[in-house]
């Protein structure tokens, strides 16, 4: 079954091509280039994540009102002075927003994070930097790892690494992407930070009550992290 995700985006796609199509054989005439038309590269992608990811929406959200907000300013429902204006309070008040939530639903979370950040080794982190990465980790003993790409592309397999207790993997995608592949027999929680950006878990939780458990700290920045 095809993610809701790949769905939505199919449904944006068929949307444009039916206008393009329509446009061209003379069947209607819609702009696609009316005034801030660009802020939909902003308002659909945020509005696709908020529907669409798990976890912490923050990030998407405070894009989708911003996306919106300089939409309006385009088309002159709203002068642009007043835009800057109105985009800092809507700002401080997401932030608080999600400093509010973090603190009274995810404190344990990050408290159990720190805790086994403190286990990762001194080469526990991976990168990749304008550039791609493949790191198999088969039928090694996995103890955590901090992976990251920027400007590229990080694929980190370990369905047939050894789990044998709770550990953290820190991920962050900056303008790229990150695919993570778990084992069944452990736990999968994840905590995401995004802005423009989302951590998608498809990973089904079939392990056992006492299996290990696999914390995933994403933060997908103009990218996307995936849990498989």
């Amino acid at each position: 079954m095809k993610s809701i995700k790949g769905v939505m985006w199919g449904l944006v796609l068929v949307a444009l091509g039916i206008i393009m199509g329509g446009n061209a054989l003379g069947w209607f005439n819609i702009d696609l280039f009316f005034d801030g038309w660009w802020t939909l590269f902003i308002i659909i992608p945020c509005a696709i994540g908020i529907i669409t990811e798990k976890g912490e929406r923050i990030g998407n959200l405070a894009g989708l009102i911003i996306g919106v907000l300089l939409l309006l300013a385009c088309q002159g429902v709203i002068a642009f002075e007043m835009l800057w204006q109105i985009v800092l309070p809507v700002a401080i008040i997401l932030i608080g927003v999600a400093m509010i939530c973090k603190n009274l639903f995810n404190h344990k979370f990050d408290e159990q994070i720190e805790k086994l950040n403190k286990k990762i080794l001194n080469d526990g982190e991976i990168g990749a930097v304008f550039s791609g990465q493949n790191i198999n980790l088969s039928n090694e003993e996995f103890k955590g790892k901090t992976v990251k790409a920027i400007f590229g592309g990080l694929q980190l397999d370990l369905r047939n690494a050894k789990i044998k207790e709770d550990v953290v993997i820190n991920a962050t995608a900056t303008f790229g992407g990150i695919d993570i592949f778990l084992p069944d027999d452990v736990v999968v929680k994840v905590k995401s930070n995004s802005v423009f950006g989302g951590v998608s878990n498809k990973k089904d939780n079939k392990a056992k009550e006492k299996a290990p458990t696999v914390y995933v700290n994403g933060t997908a920045v103009f990218g996307g992290i995936e849990i498989k």
